[in-house]
């Protein structure tokens, strides 16, 4: 990969980099990172002058929040992790599917399943109607009963499969079903929790959480559980939310950077925007003024926070109040 990406760059694959930086996913560990670094140049010792190794998170971090700043990854799974001003590194989550990775699109769409389980069985009544994503189940994994399910969740699960449920639930969300906002609004509520747990390692008055993965994208309808839950947390502090505009390989570039003490210049309108603001006291974060006359599709994206500025706290029309839900 790194000959290719020299190749890319026009630059002679026996020509050494000044540095090097790899944010890999499942390196949290220094001291496992740094021998991964010395195998690297074991193998190559022309790639570069200095290799260092770093997670997928700190990618990430480093892009959006160079200076501190937490990394909330909610994509098919989730992970979470804090830099302080002064360097200090503290994680919350990351645990695979089993252990963890609350508030993801796995957890949301095993939430949707036994949901449906759990009202048929009569062990744990549904909060509202099942009927829509019960139907968006079937259409998912093909099947007529929940007996058909049961070779998806066992003999050939598949997690990403699982996982893509989400997507049809954000869009029955979209269309005003109470169950689907229900299941986003609680994962905002676990998004919430682990900032509450990494902000308690902080002294400061403002972190930008830097917001990665697909389940972001429904913002909209994740906000309720977390403006709630950010309250119910007594998280006293500024919260500036962002989502990156550039590829998280520019805080590998910077990190690399960083390792050989060097500056490099940066742009932070360029590499991320902010989308919503969260303050103590205020449970409707930062507005944007968002115009009567503009088509459906663009208010509904700037209410996602997809368009420049900052939204507002949105009040749902017949749906979810944002109310946390006990796991099961």
């Amino acid at each position: 990969m790194l000959h290719d990406a020299k190749d890319d760059a026009n630059i002679p694959r026996d020509k050494p980099l000044d540095a090097l930086a790899l944010t890999l996913s499942g390196c949290e560990e220094d001291s496992t990172n740094a021998q991964l670094a010395a195998r690297v140049l074991e193998k190559d010792g022309k790639c570069a002058r200095a290799v260092y190794v770093a997670s997928d998170t700190a990618g990430s971090l480093f892009t959006g929040a160079p200076s501190g700043g937490i990394v909330l990854i909610a994509g098919t799974g989730s992970n979470a992790l804090m830099r302080t001003a002064e360097g200090e590194q503290f994680g919350c989550g990351g645990w695979g599917y089993l252990l963890g990775d609350e508030g993801a699109a796995y957890w949301i769409a095993h939430r949707a399943v036994k949901t449906i389980f759990d009202d048929v069985d009569g062990l744990q009544p549904a909060s509202y109607p099942t009927d829509r994503v019960w139907e968006a189940i079937r259409e998912h994994f093909n099947i007529d009963t929940r007996t058909d399910l049961l070779a998806h969740a066992y003999a050939h699960f598949d997690k990403s499969m699982f996982a893509g449920l989400t997507a049809k639930l954000s869009h029955l969300a979209s269309t005003g079903d109470r169950l689907s906002r229900q299941l986003f609004a609680d994962a905002g509520c676990t998004l919430a929790d682990h900032i509450a747990a990494l902000t308690r390692h902080s002294h400061t008055d403002r972190m930008r959480v830097v917001c990665v993965g697909s389940v972001w994208k429904s913002w909209t309808y994740l906000q309720p559980g977390m403006v709630k839950q950010l309250k119910n947390k007594n998280v006293k502090m500024e919260l500036e939310f962002v989502r990156l505009r550039v590829s998280s390989a520019l805080g590998a570039a910077y990190l690399a950077a960083k390792h050989v003490n060097y500056q490099l210049p940066r742009d932070d309108g360029a590499f991320c925007e902010v989308f919503y603001t969260s303050r103590p006291g205020d449970e409707n974060g930062a507005e944007i003024y968002i115009p009567e006359n503009i088509n459906r599709k663009e208010k509904y994206e700037r209410m996602n926070g997809t368009v420049n500025g900052k939204v507002n706290g949105i009040a749902y029309e017949n749906g979810s109040n944002g109310d946390c839900v006990n796991e099961s």
